[in-house]
């Protein structure tokens, strides 16, 4: 496919994403979904920068806007009113991110006196810091695309109270840990346990907001993250990285570039993080090509963590240019180049990926084109916005 042909592809595609969802035109009762919307803010971002058009600048920052009158406030269906934070009107305005963003599910929160069901929590609402944290991400791609200073500073906000409620010191002793979701309003949890990369997740997403903050010359004072960055490092000592995850891989493999690029700008300088990243997605890998997952039928499949896989490939070629470009940074890594390059021989598992779902008849699985509840996602919106992320990534 020719960069013209991909790129109008594209705009299609999220054109149909904004209409779909109440975006464009608007609607009286939009579609959001938290991390969807955050791949989606990056796809208008990049096609604005790869054609000029504006309109698709005005897509993302109608995006935020909409994400944030719509899930930084309480459900339709909430006795409670207004900002999830607390705050008042014109305050809420100000600072729509310090309170945190919903997940965007169909169902209400389960409620502190109510029993746990497992099944059932894939639907109900709540707040993800997984999904916080690509928002962060989207916010400061954002602050990059417009030089606008708020907002970094929603992004900073939103990391210092994610960090703050989703942490916490366990009562038996020992390091932090953190909890998976949260209820709305962050005073609970409601899934206990600890996301296997949030804590890695959560220290780039920190160390990355920290930096682009430094680059500001606005005049601007912004919050200091040094307290979570130390913290959250402090978290992810000893995590058992690898997974058999296909989006959890691709996930490491863009932390891994993550972690590249902090540390080509001094960001970072924890030599041995990055190796324990990328070893960590070369077993991933593995374990997927030796998995057989590739034959199955597409009824079998899930399209939106294969891609989230296939993405991930895309920063192989990446880290090896910035490491290339900075010996100085990286001499002392001396297997990292070695390592990095072993993820070439994986690169034609993201084709393979690629093309076994732009075959139509694949397209039609109910695992492309349905809600599947327990991946807690609208299949057909992520997929559609998956898929734009890897042409823009692959035209790159």
């Amino acid at each position: 496919m020719s960069n013209t042909a991909t790129i109008e592809l594209v705009q299609e595609i999220m054109l149909e994403f904004a209409r779909f969802t109440g975006l464009s035109p608007a609607s009286v009762h939009p579609r959001r979904y938290l991390w969807t919307d955050a791949f989606a803010v990056c796809n208008y971002l990049e096609l604005y920068a790869q054609t000029n058009n504006k309109a698709h600048l005005d897509l993302a920052l109608q995006l935020v806007d909409q994400v944030h009158h719509l899930l930084g406030k309480h459900r339709g269906d909430d006795p409670r009113q207004g900002w999830i934070s607390g705050l008042h009107a014109q305050q809420g305005e100000e600072h729509p991110t310090v309170g945190g963003l919903r997940i965007g599910k169909q169902l209400n929160e389960r409620k502190p006196n109510e029993p746990s069901d497992e099944r059932l929590e894939w639907d109900q609402d709540g707040q993800y810091y997984h999904y916080l944290t690509k928002w962060m991400h989207a916010l400061n791609c954002v602050s990059q695309a417009t030089r606008d200073p708020p907002y970094i500073r929603w992004a900073i906000e939103r990391a210092k109270t994610a960090h703050a409620k989703c942490t916490f010191a366990p009562p038996y002793g020992g390091r932090k840990r953190m909890h998976w979701k949260m209820s709305i309003d962050l005073s609970y949890p409601l899934v206990p346990s600890m996301g296997q990369h949030d804590p890695l997740d959560g220290f780039v997403t920190y160390c990355e907001l920290q930096a682009a903050a430094a680059k500001h010359r606005d005049g601007s004072s912004y919050p200091d993250l040094r307290h979570e960055i130390v913290d959250m490092a402090r978290i992810c000592q000893g995590l058992q990285l690898p997974t058999d995850d296909t989006l959890g891989t691709g996930g490491l493999l863009y932390d891994a570039y993550r972690i590249a690029q902090l540390m080509a700008k001094r960001q970072i300088r924890n030599p041995s993080l990055l190796e324990t990243v990328v070893h960590a997605a070369s077993m991933g890998i593995e374990s997927f090509k030796i998995s057989g997952s590739l034959e199955y039928p597409a009824e079998y499949r899930l399209a939106f963590r294969e891609l989230g896989l296939s993405i991930g490939l895309c920063a192989v070629e990446r880290m090896l240019t910035i490491i290339e470009e900075n010996p100085n940074v990286f001499c002392q890594m001396s297997s990292l180049p070695q390592t990095v390059e072993g993820l070439r021989e994986y690169m034609p598992l993201g084709e393979t990926i690629e093309m076994f779902w732009m075959n139509n008849k694949n397209r039609q699985a109910s695992t492309w084109i349905e809600p599947v509840s327990y991946t807690h996602l609208r299949a057909h919106e992520t997929v559609l916005d998956l898929v734009c992320r890897l042409l823009l990534e692959k035209k790159n």
